[in-house]
């Protein structure tokens, strides 16, 4: 037996949260950005995914106008960095909510490096960045949905096997339902079929 929800069922937020704790697990783009005027953000941003193949297109969802929006409109570039569990903390600490200008590298002890073709910079613990331009933004409702091409991948060298990112190395966080966060877990490999038997 099933319950049944419809939105009117559960009004505001509640619906919301209903979605957040199914759509699981939900990969985090953890996005630095920086302004016009110079000053850099940083945060998390659990709507995130592959959007094309060719040309190369990740996408994340700002829910509300926030500073990693404003910045990336305001400068076409932005790096997604892996969230990986070792700094489960400092990626938490970065969904808090500064004054406009104030960093949230800063805030959460980070160390900044350069983006390799992009302005925006990278953080430097995190195992993998994705140095992405603007392609475009599309607005559903409070949210705004925002396309990047990678134009340039960055990947620490204790991660790869061979050139290929080993994901037991990476261990990629990624958010449940509430305040829970998950873990990597067991890994299984399946090969696609190859056609009809």
């Amino acid at each position: 037996m099933r319950t049944e929800f419809t939105a009117e069922d559960l009004p505001g937020r509640a619906f919301y949260k209903m979605l957040t704790a199914v759509v699981v697990p939900r990969p985090i783009a953890w996005v630095a950005t920086v302004s016009a005027t110079g000053s850099d953000n940083l945060a998390p941003h659990s709507f995130f995914t592959v959007s094309c193949a060719e040309p190369p297109i990740v996408q994340f969802t700002s829910v509300g106008r926030k500073d990693s929006l404003r910045n990336i409109e305001e400068t076409g570039e932005f790096t997604v960095n892996l969230a990986a569990e070792p700094l489960m903390e400092q990626v938490n600490a970065t969904s808090a909510p500064l004054e406009r200008g104030d960093s949230e590298f800063d805030a959460a002890g980070l160390a900044r490096e350069p983006g390799a073709v992009v302005k925006a910079p990278r953080v430097a613990a995190s195992p993998v960045a994705l140095e992405c331009r603007l392609h475009s933004t599309l607005l559903l409702g409070d949210s705004t949905v925002v396309f990047g091409r990678v134009v340039h991948v960055a990947v620490d060298a204790s991660v790869l096997d061979g050139s290929h990112p080993e994901v037991t190395r990476l261990r990629p966080l990624s958010r449940l339902g509430r305040n829970e966060w998950g873990t990597l877990g067991g890994v299984v490999a399946l090969d696609r079929p190859t056609g009809r038997p």
